[in-house]
């Protein structure tokens, strides 16, 4: 799949601050979802926010540009903080059935790469960022998913502190195999 984050303008490599700084905030996310601060999370999002994950089908190599649905296509997740937000109300609220009693997860983030626009500041005020995650997820005594995959990131900074633009997930699978999909990515 072609990287559907890049815009018109052409991008490069950060610096390694920079780069270690949004590997830092993704960390930080990671605990946030692990620990179940997900208001906390909400507010590392920026208002306008572009979350998709889009369904991945079995393709042949010469058409691997259709490999994940595209925008308007069905997907797993494709939302704003509108339904984010009505997500995490609902699991607050304690009687979430996917999420009663809730479950134990563990976000690992690695594989971080960021990119800023040519000629940028030393500060940018936008970012692309890359990574791989699995997602290990364990409810009552047996039931465990695994979930792995890639993301590609647009991150603003908004008053000084870096904002999730857009969320593209993209699951090294095609078949889910859990039982409901309630993490966060």
């Amino acid at each position: 799949m072609t990287d559907t984050t890049t815009t018109d303008t052409e991008y490069v490599a950060a610096g390694r601050d920079l780069w270690w700084e949004i590997q830092d905030f993704f960390f930080m996310e990671a605990d946030l979802l692990d620990t179940r601060q997900f208001d906390a999370w909400l507010a590392l999002l920026h208002p306008q926010i572009e979350y998709r994950m889009p369904l991945a089908r079995n393709v042949r190599r010469d058409q691997r540009d259709h490999e994940y649905t595209r925008p308007g296509e069905s997907a797993w997740f494709d939302e704003g903080i509108e339904t984010l937000s009505q997500r995490v109300a609902q699991i607050n609220t304690g009687i979430h059935w996917a999420e009663e009693p809730a479950s134990r997860i563990s976000h690992l983030i690695t594989n971080v790469r960021v990119f800023v626009p040519r000629g940028a500041c030393a500060e940018p005020e936008r970012v692309q960022a890359h990574s791989r995650f699995l997602v290990y997820q364990n409810r009552l005594q047996t039931e465990t998913n695994l979930l792995v995959g890639r993301r590609e990131d647009l991150l603003l900074r908004v008053d000084g502190q870096w904002r999730i633009r857009r969320r593209l997930i993209l699951l090294n699978q095609n078949v889910l195999t859990a039982k409901a999909l309630t993490t966060f990515f």
